[in-house]
């Protein structure tokens, strides 16, 4: 509910849903109802970024029942034990790719390996995981260029190297802007740089320095 407050009158009309520590996921859960959410015309719901094997029926189940079918879920591929589980979510689920310090889901073909086993999920692009990976952005246009037709949001920030969510650098903008033009211009960008309330707007800012497509009051961020 604080994020929500801080984020009243700002230029957001999209918004992602945490829960990345499962004992998190019941209270976001059944909080859903009472969300101040009308504003956004976005929404998506994070899961649990780790959990254990025999946590993962129950978690599935709750979000299954839970999310309004509508929102797109985002998980790690790491966290998937069984690939039956997540694939009854079709569309609706969301694979992130990884940063570096993963061993699934970083590169276009471990999430081509990850997209054999969901067909039917679509692709979170975190651009700072790829940039993080691979500062030459190579792997980002290949992640883009493979598997663009899934898209359904964008991870901003810029991660740094301990992993950690930082604010748009110079560099960052650079490095994002040659491959901006392979996201469309409606697709929502999530923002995960890690800022005050008094810095939202001028990370915003930064941010469309970075994605130059078109007419910017129309970008969902």
């Amino acid at each position: 509910m604080l994020a929500l407050k801080v984020l009243e009158g700002k230029s957001v009309n999209s918004i992602e849903l945490s829960a990345l520590r499962s004992w998190e996921l019941p209270v976001l859960l059944h909080a859903i109802a009472e969300l101040p959410l009308n504003s956004y015309k976005y929404v998506a719901i994070h899961a649990p970024s780790q959990f254990q094997e025999n946590d993962e029926t129950e978690i599935a189940d709750s979000l299954r029942k839970l999310v309004p079918p509508s929102w797109p879920i985002i998980i790690h591929p790491d966290t998937i034990f069984d690939f039956a589980i997540w694939r009854r979510f079709g569309k609706q689920l969301a694979v992130e790719n990884m940063d570096r310090r993963k061993s699934v889901g970083r590169t276009a073909e471990e999430l081509s390996i990850v997209f054999e086993k969901l067909p039917d999920a679509r692709l979170c692009f975190d651009i700072g995981h790829a940039r993080q990976f691979d500062t030459t952005m190579t792997e980002a246009y290949r992640i883009l260029k493979s598997f663009g037709g899934r898209l359904c949001q964008v991870h901003v920030s810029e991660v740094n190297s301990a992993s950690q969510h930082d604010p748009l650098s110079y560099a960052s903008i650079l490095a994002y802007m040659q491959v901006a033009g392979l996201i469309a211009e409606e697709i929502p960008l999530i923002i995960e740089s890690r800022v005050s309330a008094d810095q939202i707007e001028s990370e915003i800012a930064r941010i469309h320095e970075a994605f130059p497509v078109g007419a910017l009051s129309n970008r969902a961020v």
